[in-house]
């Protein structure tokens, strides 16, 4: 079959002469433009108020938008600026790079509008925006009294360590929840920061709620009082304490709360989550229900004792209620007895699936603790005298002592005090975040590049998958940013 090839008409513009495609004006692109500019009157040149300390920028009449350089957000704010015509349609929008002391930023855009007989012309023009340097009211405040607050936040928590804010720190790092804090002060038992606003303090203590169970209580106190405009200046405090309950302590509730005899606390979030050492069941205690009948544990973390593994039996291969531990009966002697006695225990514990003879493991001594709880006593001659928490691996780590890990931490910028004891804590929580894969999960991670790794039988560590890459700015980049 005969087929007639197409092809494209072309037609000559009418005032150049050049072949183009056919229009409705019979005019090529180049002499429409010099017929037609269709930015004339539009802004180019505009300024932007901007606060060097917070790198916020100032949206009339009264609001501060957080906006980095070359960000989204300053893109948009940028465009929003602008008072173009709405017969124009904006179909791209870049930054153009500037030098960083010269305060100029310059926005290339590609608009598109109707022109003559309906035909669409498209142009680009650049929109210089100069940056003027005004700092905020907040950054005001704080530079002409730099200890000067209006509101802070005392976090609290009646415990003998400091694990809960180690992991809290890490909250606040990753979500940027301390940004607006003028102060960060650590305590003796805990930490206060310090805000220039009232709101600001608030909206921090929302944050930390979301996170572990809280009790909070509000004060005020009058700083000033201008009697003419009836003005009240006040110093705000958000009292907060934190449930004294921690991971691995080992708890006895009042029978009110039906939760069972003796527990041991797994997690801590919104609410406080239990093992039943006897049923493998966990128990979940919400935080109102807790401070409603607060109560203390029994032991905590710092009481516990190594113990060697010396022989073990499975008494099941299935978890009960789909839980991830297994009941076991093991016979246990402790380390610090080796060579002393030969006082062995018989156990019953829920780590049947990660213990093995000749494994170590941290216990609590309950037949050499000293307690005193009155629900315990009704329980005397049915409680055992060792309850196993977790596997040990201090015999690997004493191999890598003086290595660094293959991850880091970042840290608060904070008053701090040079307590050895509390560095020992910090190694403790890096430790917790190796073994548990769980308490990791709402933490980030980073590479640390002068690691280096070896061949010997390493303890738990952090999967190489699960660090994210540590960005640094080099001088030039943080006069940009600054």
């Amino acid at each position: 079959m005969f087929r007639v090839q197409q092809t494209a008409g072309s037609v000559l513009c009418c005032t150049c002469g050049i072949p183009m495609a056919p229009n409705a004006a019979n005019m090529c692109a180049t002499c429409l433009r010099s017929q037609v500019d269709i930015t004339a009157g539009f802004q180019r040149h505009l300024t932007i108020i901007h606060c060097p300390e917070c790198d916020r920028s100032l949206q009339p009449p009264r609001t501060w938008l957080k906006t980095p350089l070359e960000s989204k957000e300053l893109l948009t704010f940028c465009l929003k600026r602008l008072n173009n015509p709405n017969q124009i349609r904006l179909i791209h929008a870049e930054f153009i790079w500037t030098e960083p002391h010269s305060k100029r930023i310059k926005v290339k855009l590609k608009v598109q509008k109707e022109v003559l007989n309906g035909v669409v012309l498209e142009q680009a023009y650049i929109v210089e925006y100069i940056l003027q340097n005004q700092m905020c009211d907040s950054c005001s405040r704080v530079q002409a009294n730099p200890v000067q607050w209006v509101a802070v936040v005392q976090l609290r928590q009646q415990v003998a360590h400091r694990r809960t804010f180690f992991y809290l720190e890490q909250l606040i790092l990753k979500h940027d929840a301390a940004m607006r804090a003028i102060r960060i002060k650590q305590t003796n038992r805990g930490i206060d920061f310090f805000f220039a606003n009232r709101s600001h303090a608030s909206n921090f203590v929302v944050f930390v709620e979301i996170f572990v169970p809280i009790r909070k209580r509000y004060g005020k106190q009058l700083v000033s009082h201008d009697t003419k405009s009836n003005n009240y200046n006040y110093k705000y405090t958000f009292s907060v304490e934190i449930c004294p309950i921690c991971r691995e302590d080992l708890v006895c509730p009042p029978p009110n709360l039906a939760l069972g005899r003796l527990l041991i606390c797994t997690k801590i979030s919104t609410g406080i989550e239990f093992l039943d050492l006897l049923t493998l069941r966990h128990r979940v205690l919400e935080a109102k229900e807790y401070w409603r009948t607060p109560f203390t544990s029994l032991l905590s973390s710092k009481q516990l004792v190594e113990f060697v593994v010396l022989d073990l039996n499975n008494l099941d291969k299935v978890n009960v209620s789909g839980s991830k531990y297994y009941m076991a009966d093991v016979q246990v002697a402790r380390v610090s007895d080796f060579g002393k006695n030969d006082t062995i225990f018989f156990v019953r514990t829920h780590l049947g699936q990660i213990l093995k003879p000749g494994d170590y493991a941290l216990g609590y001594d309950l037949r050499a603790a000293n307690m005193n709880d009155m629900e315990l006593d009704k329980y005397r001659g049915e409680i055992p005298e060792v309850i196993l928490v977790k596997k040990s691996y201090e015999e690997r780590r004493k191999k890598q002592r003086g290595k660094q890990r293959s991850w880091k931490l970042k840290t608060l910028n904070m008053e701090v005090d040079g307590d050895e004891t509390m560095n020992d804590e910090y190694e403790e929580f890096c430790r917790d975040l190796e073994e548990n894969p769980e308490l990791r999960f709402n933490i980030s991670l980073y590479r640390n590049e002068e690691y280096q790794p070896s061949n010997d039988d390493d303890p738990p560590s952090v999967p190489l998958e699960e660090l994210l890459a540590d960005v640094k700015l080099n001088d030039e980049d943080d006069e940009m940013m600054g």
